[in-house]
């Protein structure tokens, strides 16, 4: 019933067509010497997609199956994952954005989240490991000294060395500023003491060191989330020459017992339960949590195209099964419903990739454009960060239930691997910064702290879009305008509402904040799929037969019809925040 291959068409169609890569990033310094382009793209698409395909897709089974484990302060896991991760590091696939004068490929985000999707797609659980390695490195990247940069981020972009991030502590969850883990200063280093949670691939064989990054307090640190410092703690110390020193005192307790991703060992981690783990500084002091967002952006980003590779990969499965399965004298897909759960499934998964993808290359523009656009293009994806982890994550859920409605009783039949598409999936709307933090961060400080300027330049692009819709002559584009402008005109009006309510009652604000998200993200995902149909006509009207191009405007088409529609039941439950939402007695919940 189908294994996963990379929809290498669609990705194609995007960098190059959609984004034009070429046109956007090929003429900035650091990346003029790559020869930006279809020739590279497509390279690079097909050797990832064979890798996600050949490599990783038949292992996703296998670490449902035949989860990590830990015992004696060692993690085994899942059979053929660390074989795995060495070919991702050995291709360069890791640091594959990451700076090339510290072991990385220097090419531009777009195909680091291109390969996050491929990679999440075939085995989520082990596309952890580079995700969560890859925004270490960069929270070092940002934050380091030169020496420190010197010493850990070759071999972390080359997979030699991997990273983690601890964060969450039993009992504290997302309020960091209870945590209770100390550091205390030693000469040019920190003894480290305390306990973390939840740490993904916390510990395991695949590489010769673990760089993790732990949030700790000072002695005389100030009270609460002011008071976190961020630290390098090795699993191994490190010499001076760069090889490898003695144990660090840092161990796994036990891995998790989840309800997926259970090939990746999400570990319980002990510091300093002897003579205390050594750490570094990274930044300054009591300023940790500052430089942890930086990997924490990163990773809801990346988060949010876990949202996209598990609706793709349930989209494969369930394709393949109605195709397959005989009811009633004929293939299900024709049933009716099966083809409108198929369709809600494809149009989804193809708004999720757009807009990921999209703002893939505005944050190469944040960190290497011009830089008279660098503030706007940060400001921009600060918005979008929210939008894509969220929106992105909550539709994961619908496209891979989808999935196993397909299926029939045969979903809820594990050894069909649909159920696990599900299962896996749903812890994405929880790490990172659950989608209500993503929501009340869109609202309170992205919308909020300029009065809806970002919000509103996007706007702007939007209404241009509409307006190619409706000067086309191409008769199959005129549909999409109409129900484009209506959810746009909606949003605009919720925006407003929500920043008058953020000034009279904050409450209210909140309360309006994950409906206002979801909102937003069918509109983008709306937009985007607006301008990949503009672009596939452009090409059918140029003399193209390829019926990739009439099936992408029939695609655009049916969210415009069907999916589009949402906005209007989230604007509603946006006007009406302030009502029962509020007055509501507790106690009656």
């Amino acid at each position: 019933m189908g294994t996963y291959r990379a929809p290498v068409e669609d990705m194609n169609f995007l960098v190059d067509e959609v984004l034009d890569v070429e046109a956007v990033l090929g003429s900035l310094p650091d990346f003029a010497d790559y020869g930006l382009g279809p020739e590279l793209t497509t390279a690079l698409l097909d050797e990832a997609a064979k890798l996600a395909g050949d490599e990783l897709a038949p292992l996703r089974r296998v670490g449902d199956e035949h989860p990590a484990t830990c015992a004696d302060g060692v993690v085994t896991a899942s059979p053929g994952f660390e074989d795995a991760l060495n070919k991702l590091g050995e291709g360069g696939w890791i640091g594959i954005s990451s700076d090339a004068n510290y072991g990385g490929q220097g090419l531009p985000e777009i195909y680091n989240t291109v390969g996050t999707e491929m990679w999440n797609s075939a085995n989520l659980a082990l596309g952890l490991a580079p995700m969560l390695s890859s925004g270490a490195a960069l929270a070092i990247h940002a934050h380091g000294t030169e020496a420190q940069k010197q010493t850990y981020l070759e071999k972390m972009h080359t997979g030699q060395w991997m990273g983690t991030m601890n964060l969450t502590e039993s009992g504290a969850g997302s309020d960091l500023g209870v945590m209770k883990t100390r550091a205390v200063p030693e000469g040019d280093h920190y003894r480290i003491t305390g306990q973390k949670i939840y740490i993904t691939w916390g510990d395991h064989q695949a590489t010769e060191n673990i760089i993790h990054l732990v949030l700790a307090k000072l002695p005389d640190a100030p009270a609460g989330s002011r008071g976190i410092s961020l630290f390098i703690v090795p699993k191994f110390l490190v010499n001076e020459d760069g090889s490898l020193g003695e144990r660090n005192d840092v161990y796994p307790v036990s891995t998790e017992h989840k309800l997926g991703i259970h090939g990746s060992p999400t570990c319980v981690m002990a510091f300093g339960d002897n003579e205390g783990a050594i750490g570094y500084l990274l930044g300054e002091e009591n300023n940790g949590l500052a430089c942890m967002f930086t990997m924490m952006n990163e990773a809801r980003l990346k988060v949010g195209v876990q949202g996209l590779s598990a609706s793709e990969g349930a989209l494969q499965k369930a394709v393949a099964y109605a195709r397959e399965r005989v009811q009633g004298g004929k293939p299900i897909i024709e049933h009716a419903d099966v083809k409108r759960m198929l369709l809600v499934m494809r149009s989804l998964t193809e708004a999720m990739r757009a807009l990921a993808y999209a703002e893939a290359i505005t944050m190469d523009l944040a960190h290497r454009g011009p830089q008279e656009v660098r503030g706007e293009q940060q400001r921009r994806i600060d918005l979008m960060i929210p939008v894509i982890k969220g929106w992105l994550t909550e539709v994961g859920q619908e496209v891979a239930s989808l999935g196993v409605q397909v299926h029939g009783g045969m979903g809820y039949i594990e050894e069909t691997g649909a159920a696990q598409y599900l299962r896996d999936v749903r812890i994405t709307p929880i790490y990172e910064g659950t989608n209500g933090i993503q929501a009340a961060d869109l609202v309170a400080r992205k919308l909020g702290r300029d009065g809806g300027a970002t919000m509103e330049a996007v706007a702007a692009e939007i209404r241009a879009t509409i307006a190619q819709l409706e000067a086309s002559d191409d008769v199959r584009l005129a549909p999409l305008a109409a129900p484009l402008a209506a959810a746009l005109a909606e949003q605009e009006h919720c925006t407003q509402l929500v920043l008058a309510a953020l000034k009279e009652d904050a409450s209210v604000a909140m309360g309006a904040s994950f409906e206002y998200m979801m909102q937003t993200g069918y509109l983008f995902g709306g937009w985007q799929m607006a301008r990949s149909a503009l672009v596939a006509a452009g090409k059918l009207a140029a003399g193209s037969d390829n019926p990739f191009y009439e099936a992408k405007i029939a695609t655009a088409a049916f969210y415009a019809e069907q999916i589009l529609p949402r906005c209007a039941g989230h604007a509603g439950a946006v006007a009406g925040a302030a009502g029962q939402l509020q007055s509501f007695p507790l106690e009656w919940i």
